[in-house]
């Protein structure tokens, strides 16, 4: 703003007083302004009549003619003062006081006084003999006129100028003249402090510094809007108020277009037009200011913007520029310089986004460049270097994309060298020897490698200089030697070619009679490279008395055509055990490298406070339920299986060894296998979730987690797979034994895994599964149960359906859950187990075949006082668990023999004094040789006589009650097994048993099959009669009193012995007695619950 207006707005600083201040002294109106003047201008005061003029203070009276004399212009006041005083009405003495008053206070220059003299004759009198004589006393510069009327008084000053009291024709409100003053002066101080406010408000502006962030310098330009648009605020109520004061002032005009305002009036309405101009000017100036400093608030902000995305494209640009340098890898084959490659044009997808970015804000600089921003100096360096840089990387992808096609030139030609050369070994690997041993085959084969020969020599590599100079830009020294190694391979194959061609023409010439082949199998050749001596002999002699060899034919087949063979075969074999252990190799790194990825991507931006906003609730503190013991798996293939695999590079068929070595380390994936139902209901409640879109969008993740999560699982499978394979290839190898146990053991593996998975969600059980030892097997399975009470077997509560029940057999318990299915998907369809009924491995017995059904078992206890009738989906799934619970089973009478061995013994010595033994088993071993083929089968005999004798001479032996060797079939007949001595027994041994004499009871239904065979029912009691020389035995029923043949093979089946002969007895001191086990044709196991070490 000019220093002029300055001036003109700040001079209303010079009155002191304000119609407000003196607002009632004013309203006295012993005194005001017409707005008349003179004739030269002058301002004319009024002094009317006012009685109590004496009585006024000095303070009131010297206020109120300050004020008047403030009130007109410059130029008037100059002049002068004309003062009119009305003492019409009055006294002497009161236009002595007055004159006197005027005189010695009136702050102004006065021109002229005019005094209505008094009306009255005396007064009048009085007053011009008085004036004469006290003229001096006034000490007045200016003449002092007394006048007798208003005549007179117009004489000296226009009527137009007089108000209608002194005979004028002014018209005056003295109310009115106070407002407009009042009015006035408030909207000059409105004026006034409006113009202060700005001009601070602009001294502020003009003083701020600039921030150096986008975020100060956007909040600065906020702050100094608000405080703009509240100044342009006051300015606009200033203008209203001023230009309503104008309305009123012009007022009259408005009602009386010839009304002649007088010279006070026209001041005011100067007055006010003179500050309106003034805010207008003032507000003109200040937007052209507000102009200046907004622009340059807001050319700061976008050069700060321009710098924070510079920053931010600069380290992007950067970050692609260090990634660019990581591709340096010329890759091992063309699928990975194929997947680098990918990645190489995935990163340059990604650049370009950033190239874009960065050429765009290029652009959006060059625009503030030309709008002439202050700054220029400034943004013009960096726009040149983002666009230098975005050559250069762009240059560099190009050369990049040049270097890795070149290298996938190279890689493809080594892999057609390569696929050549497998395809030679697997040509050579199947031709059959003994069909290349007549001439026709010979020939055929031949014809095969001939062709196979004539390959185009794009699929060979030919030139090996040549490809040193046209490949130089990409050979590093392991893709040198890579050629190297496929070169020579090639080599090799050739020289194999040659020798087999050389073979086979030999074979292939014409022949003057036929040659009786004597090539070996080439699995024989294979699992014993040199036959026998004797074999070679016998071959040859027969050939020679058949008249179709000699002797160089005999020496042709066997060095030209057998060892050649065997060597090509073990070369074929160990090709093959290299390819399947490169993809070991390849697929571990494979899978160490997506662990990290998976624990870096997901599970540590788990913790990162960046990220803690994207994280749902539900996922809160369950890093260890959604990943479970994944860090444990990767630093044990990281730092340990990884490595040890590699030492097996060179040696794949000794790779058993490492996986027997760390076996026990692979059982963590078990831990792994039972948290991932938790895992994927986990995954399932939040897999939507931002967390996992932006981790997957970082990563660059075609595939969700849920993808990533399933990866060890899909692992441990893989390596029973790749062991199967290598041992395919290592038949007769030093590892063979080996590779098989690993493949053993990592199907043991899986199968624990699968096991604990059902294992798991077993619900109801009380008791802690643990204790119930390692889970042996489990499935579903059909069940029945009989219970059985007093002498009669009967179906308690029978079921003509059977139960479906869920098996889980451990080393101490049988369970028996029912299966329930869940709805949901994935791992929440996983099934439930609620757990039904448990059976200790202690009290438990079995019959191997039940019920004439080749599925069907059946497991008992408590001396058959419970019976479960168990029906395998199929026969082999029967034998399998028949099998295990017989391992149990025996496993617990080894411990039982081993506890009782010494103490049994001495018990036996007391009880046969004499050299002769006693046998307390009814059945007597025979060792019997088998024949190739055929099963073990019960052969029968007769009962040892001194056996008979013992048993029956004996009833009151101790350690055996009476009841104990009773024949007849009562309730403690109801333990059944095929009993055996455990002392002098082996079942591992016995060829088949002797069935001494006595009664036994029929465990199970048996239905004649011949006129001479017997029906026999469950729970008859039965009587042995004799052996038959055939396989069977002949019995009588005690029941029916019929006699017929059984079946030797479905004898011990069928009948049991008494418990006299097979449990031990419960009376107190016994020292002996019989443990059932089994044999390989025995079919009933008995428990032993009553078994006291």
């Amino acid at each position: 703003m000019s220093d002029v207006l300055k001036y003109e707005i700040m001079q209303q600083e010079s009155s002191l007083l304000c119609a407000a201040d003196i607002s009632p002294d004013l309203r006295k109106q012993f005194a005001f302004l017409s707005g008349g003047r003179g004739q030269n201008g002058s301002p004319i005061i009024i002094f009317p009549e006012y009685p109590a003029f004496g009585e006024l203070e000095e303070q009131e009276f010297h206020n109120v003619l300050t004020y008047l004399t403030s009130v007109p212009s410059l130029s008037s006041t100059g002049v002068g003062f004309i003062l009119v005083i009305d003492r019409r009405q009055d006294r002497w003495a009161s236009v002595k006081g007055t004159l006197l008053r005027i005189a010695g206070s009136f702050p102004g220059n006065l021109q002229l006084v005019l005094v209505l003299r008094p009306t009255a004759l005396f007064q009048r009198t009085i007053s011009d003999i008085f004036f004469k004589l006290n003229k001096d006393e006034f000490k007045m510069k200016v003449p002092v006129i007394m006048l007798s009327s208003v005549t007179e008084l117009h004489s000296y000053i226009d009527r137009t100028q007089l108000t209608q009291e002194l005979g004028g024709t002014q018209e005056y409100c003295h109310e009115k003249w106070i407002s407009h003053r009042t009015a006035i002066e408030g909207f000059a101080l409105m004026v006034k402090k409006t113009a202060q406010t700005l001009q601070s408000f602009g001294t502020e502006l003009a003083e701020t510094e600039l921030p150096n962030d986008v975020e100060a310098t956007s909040n600065l330009l906020t702050l100094h809007t608000d405080k703009k648009d509240k100044m342009k605020e006051d300015l606009r109520i200033a203008l209203c108020q001023g230009s309503r004061l104008l309305e009123s002032i012009n007022e009259p005009l408005l009602k009386d277009p010839d009304y002649t305002m007088n010279q006070d009036e026209l001041e005011n309405l100067a007055t006010v037009q003179r500050l309106l101009g003034q805010l207008d000017e003032t507000e003109t100036a200040f937007d052209d200011f507000w102009d200046k400093h907004q622009t340059k608030l807001e050319q700061c902000l976008d050069l700060r913007h321009f710098e924070q995305n510079f920053r931010e494209v600069r380290a992007h640009l950067d970050m692609v520029y260090d990634r660019l340098s990581g591709f340096s890898e010329v890759g091992i084959s063309p699928a990975h310089v194929e997947h680098i490659l990918k990645e190489l044009t995935n990163h340059e997808e990604r650049a370009c986004e950033v190239l874009d970015r960065a050429l765009t804000l290029a652009c959006d600089a060059d625009q503030l460049i030309e709008a002439s921003h202050y700054a220029v100096d400034s943004i013009l360096p960096k726009c040149s270097e983002l666009r230098a840089v975005c050559d250069e990387i762009n240059s560099i992808l190009k050369a990049k994309k040049a270097y890795l096609l070149k290298a996938m030139e190279l890689h493809q030609c080594l892999e057609k060298a390569t696929k050549w050369c497998d395809d030679g070994i697997y040509l050579l690997a199947s031709q059959p020897v003994d069909k290349c041993q007549s001439q026709d085959g010979a020939e055929s084969a031949l014809q095969e490698i001939e062709n196979f020969l004539e390959t185009p020599d794009q699929h060979k590599l030919t030139d090996l200089s040549g490809i040193w100079r046209d490949y130089e830009s990409v050979l590093t020294q392991d893709f040198r030697d890579q050629v190297d190694k496929v070169f020579q391979k090639q080599l090799s194959i050739q020289e194999m070619f040659e020798k087999r061609r050389v073979s086979l023409k030999k074979l292939a010439a014409k022949q003057t009679r036929p040659v009786q082949p004597v090539a070996p199998r080439p699995e024989a050749i294979i699992k014993s490279p040199i036959c026998p001596e004797a074999h070679r002999e016998k071959t040859i002699e027969g050939d020679i008395i058949n008249g179709n060899c000699r002797k160089g034919e005999i020496n042709l087949q066997s060095d030209g055509s057998r060892h050649p063979s065997v060597s090509d075969e073990e070369e074929n074999f160990a090709v093959l055990r290299r390819h399947v252990m490169n993809e070991l190799l390849e697929t571990e790194r494979a899978y160490v490298e997506e662990l990290l990825c998976v624990l870096e991507g997901y599970g540590a931006e788990m913790d990162n406070p960046a990220m803690a906003h994207l994280i749902p609730n539900t996922l809160l503190h369950k890093k260890d339920v959604l990943f479970g013991n994944m860090p444990e798996i990767y630093q044990f293939h990281k730092k340990t299986f990884l490595r040890e695999l590699e030492a097996y590079t060179d040696y794949p068929e000794l790779v058993g060894r490492c996986f027997l070595e760390r076996m026990t380390d692979l059982q963590i994936y078990e831990k792994y296998c039972q948290n991932k139902p938790r895992s994927e209901s986990l995954w399932r409640q939040c897999s939507d979730c931002a967390f996992f879109q932006e981790c997957q969008k970082k990563l660059e993740h075609k595939l969700g987690l849920d993808s990533y999560l399933l990866k060890p699982v899909q692992r441990i499978t893989k390596y029973q797979l790749l062991l199967k394979e290598l041992l395919k290839y290592s038949k007769g190898c030093e590892g063979e034994d080996d590779l098989q146990e690993a493949l053993s053991s990592i199907l043991g593996i899986l199968k624990a895994v699968n096991d604990s998975m059902h294992l798991i969600a077993i619900t109801g059980y009380e008791g802690n599964l643990s204790d119930l030892g390692r889970l042996m097997m489990q499935g579903s399975f059909s069940v029945w149960t009989e219970h059985k009470k007093g002498h009669a077997k009967v179906k308690d509560l029978a079921r003509f359906k059977p139960m479906q029940r869920h098996l889980f057999l451990h080393e101490k318990a049988l369970l028996f859950c029912k299966k329930r299915e869940e709805n949901g998907e994935g791992y929440e369809k996983a099934p439930s187990y609620s757990f039904k009924h448990s059976l200790s491995m202690t009290a438990v017995g079995i019959t191997e075949n039940a019920k004439g059904d080749n599925k069907k078992f059946e497991v008992w206890c408590n001396s058959r006082e419970e019976v479960f009738i168990v029906q395998a989906p199929t026969p082999e799934i029967k034998t399998s668990w028949v099998n295990e619970i017989r391992k149990v089973l025996t496993g617990q009478l080894k411990a039982c023999r081993e506890a009782r061995q010494q103490k049994s013994s001495d018990q036996i010595s007391q009880l046969t004094p004499t050299s002769t033994s006693l046998t307390l088993s009814p059945f007597k071993t025979t060792p019997k040789t088998l024949k190739k083929g055929e099963e073990k089968k019960t052969e029968p005999t007769a009962a040892d006589p001194s056996t008979a004798v013992l048993l029956k001479n004996n009833d009151k032996v101790k350690g055996f009650s009476k009841a104990s060797l009773s024949v007849d079939a009562s309730e403690e007949n109801d333990g059944y097994s095929s009993a055996e001595d455990p002392m002098n027994s082996d079942p591992e041994d016995e060829g088949g048993k002797k069935l001494s004499p006595g009664r036994y009871v029929v465990v199970a239904d048996h239905d004649k099959n011949g006129p001479q065979e017997l029906t026999v029912k469950s729970g008859d009691s039965v009587q042995l009669v004799r052996e038959g020389d055939d396989g069977r035995w002949f019995v009588r029923n005690l029941r029916s009193n019929k006699e017929g043949w059984v079946p030797a093979a479905n004898l011990l089946t069928l009948i049991g012995e008494s418990k006299s002969s097979q449990s031990l007895s419960s009376s107190e001191g016994s020292g002996s007695g019989n443990l059932s086990t089994s044999s390989s044709c025995s079919e009933t196991y008995t428990s032993f619950s009553d078994i006291k070490p």
